[in-house]
């Protein structure tokens, strides 16, 4: 740097800061990256874990109707659930055809 032109010096500021800006901004583009990663796989982890408690859900309850004894109204509703659960199976299976 010049004493003798004092512009000349502080472009030079400038301009180092400016590469320290870039380097700060670049790190941050990077740790967004990894951020928007982590978010993602955390993501499908609640969507397995959902699915994994509806499951649960559908186990516990076939559990608690074979553990008891029916009535016909009981035993409709099961029928009308069982025959929500195929057509939800169906519709899967459908849309996995496409």
């Amino acid at each position: 740097m010049s004493e003798d032109n004092p512009i000349e010096g502080q472009i030079l500021r400038i301009q180092d800061k400016l590469q320290q800006l870039l380097r700060q901004r670049d790190l941050l583009l990077k740790e967004n990256g990894k951020l928007r990663e982590e978010l993602r796989k955390a993501q499908e982890g609640q969507a397995g874990d959902s699915t994994r408690l509806e499951q649960l859900r559908q186990q516990v309850e076939v559990l608690r109707v074979t553990r008891t004894a029916m009535s016909e109204v009981e035993k409709r509703e099961l029928e009308k659930r069982l025959g929500q659960y195929i057509r939800e199976i169906d519709r899967c299976i459908a849309m996995l055809g496409e």
